[in-house]
C-alpha cells in the first residue's frame, strides 16, 4: 500500500484539493481545532507532533510527500523570529539530510521553538530516500523560507531528484486573494515545474502560444455577492462579545442588501478607478448616490491594505488580528462609514475553500486555522501534475 503524507497537515488544504482529484491523504496534525475541522470534513489524520512521529512504519509506504511547517514563527503577522533562528534551520536541514540528529541543541537555541519545524520534512526525506521513496515532494511556506527550499534543494539535487523553487502568487491560480508563497516542487519520475498559471491581473486573449488567462477572480466574484441564484453568507449580529454593536445603525443591513442585490459597483478594467492613500478609511469614492461601496481592510493599522470587491483580497493572515480584517463601505446617503467584520466563512471562501466548509473551534481558532491553511486551489496546480490528474474551475467552486 503506498500514500500519501501530509506534514502539518492543519485545517484540509491540501487534503480538500487532493479530495476533488479523487486521491486521499494521510494527514499528521498536531492542533486540535484542526484536527476537528479535518475529522467534520471526512479527511484522514492521525493527530501527532511531526517532530516526534517515527519514520520506521513510513518506510516502503510513501508515494508523495507534503509539507507546509507552521509559519508563525517567520510571518509579517508574527515577530519573525524564524529570520533570526535562520542559520540554525539550515544547519538542522544539513545535520539531517546526513542522518545527523542534531534538532535538540539547535532547538535550545533557537529564539522560537517553532522555527525548527521548518527543518522536520528532511528528517523525513532522508529515511524514505533511502528507500526509494517517495516520488514526488510539495512543500510550501510563507516567502521568506524560500532560501531554505533552495537549500532543500541542492540537496535533494544531489540525490538525483528533479526540483523546482520559487515564489507563486495563489490569485494566477484562481485563488480570489495575491497571497505569495515559497514552493518547492521535487520528482523522481518527471522533471519538476511550476503549474501554468491560470489567471492574470488583466486578462489575456488566446494566442499562438497556447489559450489566454482570465482575470484574476474578484472576492465579490468568489462570494458570490450579487449573484442572485447563490445563497449569502450571514453576518453575525452585535460585536460578538455581548456588547454594543461596532458600526453604525444599518450598516449591517446595508451590506446584506449589497451581498444580495449585487449594488457594490465594479470599477472599470482599464483604467482603473483612482484610489485615496492607504490611510483613508475608505480608497473607493461614491459614484452614485444610494449606492454603498464595500471594500476589505487588513487591519487597522494606518498601512493597512485596502481592497475593493472587485479585486482579490490580500493576504489574510489573522491570530492576533483576528478581529481587524473587516469590510468597510458608505454611501452618498449615509454620513458615517460603515464597519462589518469579516466572518470565517468569508475569510475561508477567500483562502479558496468552500462556504460550507465545516470551520471547528471559536471564531478565534476558526480564523487562525484559515490564516495558516494551503489555498485548495493552489494546491491542486500544484499536485494535479504528480498524479496526473485534471480539474476545472468548477470543482472548486466556492460560493456553493
Amino acid at each position: 500500500m503506498t500514500l500519501i503524507l501530509d506534514l502539518f497537515a492543519g485545517p484540509g488544504g491540501w487534503s480538500y484539493a487532493l479530495k476533488v482529484l479523487g486521491v486521499r491523504d494521510i494527514g499528521l496534525e498536531w492542533d486540535e481545532w484542526a484536527c476537528k475541522t479535518r475529522a467534520a470534513a471526512g479527511l484522514n489524520t492521525i493527530r501527532t507532533d511531526v517532530a516526534q512521529y517515527p519514520t520506521e512504519p513510513l518506510i516502503g509506504k510513501v508515494h508523495g510527500l507534503i509539507a507546509s511547517p507552521p509559519c508563525q514563527a517567520w510571518s509579517k503577522a508574527g515577530k519573525r523570529l524564524g529570520l533570526k533562528d535562520q542559520p540554525l534551520v539550515h544547519q538542522a536541514v544539513a545535520d539531517l539530510a546526513t542522518g545527523r540528529d542534531t534538532r535538540a541543541q539547535l532547538l535550545a537555541a533557537c529564539q522560537d521553538a517553532r522555527s525548527l519545524l521548518a527543518a522536520e520534512p528532511m528528517r523525513y526525506l532522508h529515511a524514505l530516500n533511502q528507500h526509494g521513496q517517495p516520488d514526488w515532494i510539495a512543500m510550501e511556506e510563507v516567502p521568506d523560507v524560500l532560501p531554505l527550499w533552495r537549500q532543500y534543494a541542492h540537496i535533494l539535487r544531489a540525490w538525483g531528484w528533479s526540483v523546482w523553487t520559487g515564489l507563486l502568487n495563489a490569485a494566477d491560480y484562481g485563488v480570489p486573494q495575491t497571497r505569495s508563497r515559497a514552493i518547492l516542487l521535487a520528482s523522481r519520475i518527471r522533471t519538476a515545474e511550476p503549474p501554468a498559471p491560470t489567471h492574470a491581473q488583466h486578462p489575456e486573449p488566446d494566442s499562438l502560444f497556447g489559450p489566454g488567462r482570465t482575470r484574476w477572480i474578484s472576492m465579490a466574484q468568489a462570494l458570490g455577492w450579487g449573484a442572485t441564484n447563490r445563497p449569502v453568507p450571514t453576518i453575525c449580529a452585535g460585536s460578538g462579545n455581548g456588547g454594543a454593536e461596532p458600526w453604525p445603525s444599518g450598516s449591517r443591513r446595508a451590506l446584506a442588501t449589497a451581498r444580495d442585490s449585487g449594488t457594490w459597483q465594479r470599477q472599470p478594467e482599464e483604467p482603473r478607478a483612482p484610489r485615496r492613500a492607504a490611510s483613508a478609511r475608505l480608497p473607493v469614492p461614491v459614484e452614485e448616490p444610494g449606492t454603498w461601496r464595500w471594500s476589505l481592510r487588513s487591519n487597522n493599522q494606518s498601512n493597512a491594505t485596502v481592497r475593493s470587491l472587485d479585486e482579490p483580497a490580500s493576504t489574510l493572515f489573522f491570530g492576533h488580528r483576528v478581529n481587524e480584517c473587516r469590510w468597510v463601505g458608505e454611501s452618498a446617503a449615509a454620513p458615517a462609514t460603515a464597519s462589518v467584520r469579516i466572518t470565517a466563512q468569508e475569510a475561508g471562501v477567500l483562502q479558496s475553500f468552500p462556504a460550507d466548509y465545516p470551520w471547528q473551534g471559536t471564531k478565534g481558532r476558526q480564523f487562525e486555522q484559515i490564516g495558516n491553511a494551503v489555498p485548495p486551489r493552489l494546491a491542486a496546480h500544484l499536485l494535479a501534475p504528480h498524479l496526473g490528474a485534471t480539474f476545472t474551475q468548477d470543482d472548486f467552486d466556492l460560493a456553493a
